[in-house]
């Protein structure tokens, strides 16, 4: 199997996990926030570890040979640009939902089953969570497709994170449409679908890079992914799971990832 194809099937894994979430609001009546709090947690201390203990290294390294002792500026500003670019993205994402809010508990299910009589504002609501999720998850794919591309090993940690953490986005999106439709077949088509930013994120992004890519661009590429996935930990992941469970669980989730990762890296 050519790297290319690898690359699309693991990042279409990752985006279409938010078929897991729809398949856990389908049949849960209170969702675990816990057990989420300490997945998301997991999710960001594998992203954040494997930025700045592998990708950020490797890309100076590349960077290296032909940049020489400029190797480090180049990395820390590609770097750098990755979060400027994903926090450029975040700010103009609808802000009508947090695309990583689950409705923590049966009064906010009951909320919306009382909102059944406004289908329409549900339906409103689900659709743009699905917008938001899109815009959100174009940057993540490009940053799996690309990892996967350059090293599936390295890859792999990153593409099971951001599967983890497209958990919840799944459920945001299938629990409005469900009560504005009452269809658990549609809510599930449109929370599996939203998945599909990922996959595109990554195929656009590697068509638009491919003509650049050498030594250099791989080292910048690299970097940019590191800042992204840092990003999208600090701004995303960590708040929402502190939100969904408690600090010392969101806490522990975070060095758990790390752990995994640091575990990993030293037996590879």
């Amino acid at each position: 199997m050519d790297n290319f194809t690898l690359a699309f099937i693991l990042t279409s894994f990752a985006g279409l996990a938010t078929g897991i979430g729809a398949f856990m609001a389908m049949f849960a009546k209170k969702i675990n926030t816990r057990f989420l709090s300490l997945s998301m947690g997991l999710s960001a201390g594998v992203m954040i570890f494997i930025s700045l203990a592998e990708l950020l290294p490797e890309a100076q390294k590349t960077l290296f040979i032909k940049w020489d002792k400029f190797s480090g500026i180049i990395a820390y500003s590609s770097f750098f640009t990755g979060v400027i670019l994903t926090a450029i993205i975040d700010m103009i994402v609808p802000k009508m939902k947090n695309p990583h809010e689950v409705h923590r508990s049966k009064h906010d299910l009951d909320e919306l089953k009382k909102n059944r009589h406004h289908p329409q504002q549900l339906l409103r609501l689900g659709i743009f969570t699905a917008i938001a999720l899109a815009l959100h998850n174009f940057p993540e794919g490009l940053a799996a497709f690309l990892s996967a591309m350059s090293s599936p090993t390295i890859a792999l940690p990153i593409i099971i994170a951001i599967a983890i953490h497209n958990i919840p986005e799944g459920i945001a999106v299938y629990v409005p449409i469900y009560y504005a439709t009452g269809s658990k077949k549609k809510a599930f088509i449109y929370s599996f679908l939203s998945g599909l930013a990922e996959p595109l994120g990554g195929v656009v992004g590697y068509f638009l890079l491919k003509q650049f890519f050498g030594e250099t661009m791989f080292g910048i590429t690299y970097s940019m992914v590191a800042g992204i996935m840092v990003y999208i930990s600090f701004d995303e992941l960590l708040p929402t799971a502190k939100e969904y469970g408690n600090h010392h669980l969101s806490v522990l989730g975070l060095f758990m990832g790390m752990l995994i990762i640091a575990i990993s890296l030293a037996i590879l």
